[in-house]
Parts: C-alpha cells; sequence; structure tokens
C-alpha cells in the first residue's frame, strides 16, 4: 500500500467512526487517558490540520498558534471532513511527498510524515471506536501498513514512549492477530 493510499485509507476509516458518534458520547472515556472522544477527534483534525503547512516547507514557527484552540466547533464531523479534505488535496500533488518536513524532531521527507500521520490516524481509529462503543476492527491493509511504519520507528519507538506519545508496550498473548500486536506495541491492550 503506497503512502497515500495508507492515509486515505487509515482516515476513511476514522471518518466512518466519526460519523456514528452520538451526541451523548463526546465525553466518554477513551483509551488515551487524557483525551475524551472529543479531544481525541480535536487532536486528528489537528494533525490534518498541519498537513498541508508542512508539505508546503513551512515550519512549525511560521505556522505559530494558527491551529491552536478548538477546531471543531458546533460541528465536529464537518471540522474533521474539511481537515481531511484540505490534506488529500496537498498531498495529491506529485512532488508533495518527495521535499522535505520541517518536523519538532527534525526534517523528514513528506512521504515518511505522512505515513507517520496516518499509522497515528489508524490507532486512534480504534481508540475512537472503543471510546464510543463501535466496531474497531481495523482493515487489515491499514494494519499491516501501520505495523511497517512502527517496525520502521526501530529503537526510536522509546523515544516516543519516554515523550509519553505511546505507552509501555503490552505483551500480546500467543497467537495474537497483527491488529493485538500492533496495538500492544503502542501501549493499547486490545482485550479486556
Amino acid at each position: 500500500m503506497d503512502t497515500r493510499a495508507f492515509f486515505s485509507a487509515a482516515a476513511d476509516g476514522f471518518g466512518r467512526r466519526l460519523a456514528t458518534v452520538g451526541p451523548d458520547q463526546w465525553r466518554a472515556s477513551t483509551p488515551c487517558a487524557e483525551w475524551d472522544v472529543r479531544a481525541l477527534v480535536q487532536h486528528v483534525v489537528n494533525e490534518c490540520r498541519w498537513i498541508r503547512p508542512l508539505i508546503e516547507g513551512r515550519t512549525i514557527a511560521e505556522v505559530g498558534d494558527r491551529l491552536d484552540g478548538d477546531l471543531l466547533g458546533a460541528d465536529p464531523d464537518g471540522a474533521w471532513r474539511d481537515a481531511y479534505a484540505e490534506a488529500l488535496a496537498s498531498i495529491a500533488p506529485p512532488e508533495a511527498l518527495s521535499g522535505a518536513v520541517h518536523l519538532s524532531f527534525g526534517d523528514r521527507t513528506g512521504d515518511q510524515y505522512i505515513s507517520q500521520v496516518a499509522c497515528d490516524v489508524a490507532i486512534h481509529t480504534w481508540d475512537l471506536a472503543r471510546g464510543t462503543g463501535g466496531d474497531d476492527h481495523l482493515d487489515p491493509e491499514v494494519v499491516a501498513a501501520a505495523q511497517a511504519e512502527v517496525d520502521g520507528w526501530g529503537p526510536d519507538i522509546d523515544a516516543w514512549r519516554a515523550a509519553g506519545v505511546f505507552g509501555p508496550a503490552v505483551e500480546s498473548p500467543a497467537g495474537a492477530d497483527a491488529q493485538t500486536r500492533l496495538l500492544g506495541m503502542v501501549g493499547r491492550r486490545a482485550h479486556g
């Protein structure tokens, strides 16, 4: 699965779960202890809003506080659709994924950056589904692409854990499926 397809499939899965969130579920807890459903959706929308300026070569300092604050307003689903459409449009040009992207932890190619975002969106799709009691079974191709992304981090995943991005690894039971193993690597207990 190429990077654009990975991002699109992960984001489509997130959007499908988001469309089912009921009015009484926005304050429900999620596997991300510090985020309820609304805060989790805010995070993913924010991540998608960062794609355009970063793919266009801007630095975090140049973007400044433009993306701070509540991006969801009274229409979280609409905010998501707009952010996702903008992100897709910004990665569509052939050259979009080959340029340098200036991240807080160093420069990466657009391809590397979008793969990281797609992985995060996939994981948060599971978080959203768990928080709302929705379908938490991820697309197997998305799981495989996310696993390849996480595997590519090697020992750097420990730095992500130390920074609080992921919790400690959760050991997967013998014979666990690919989704359970992926979730365990990023600090989530798939069952129980």
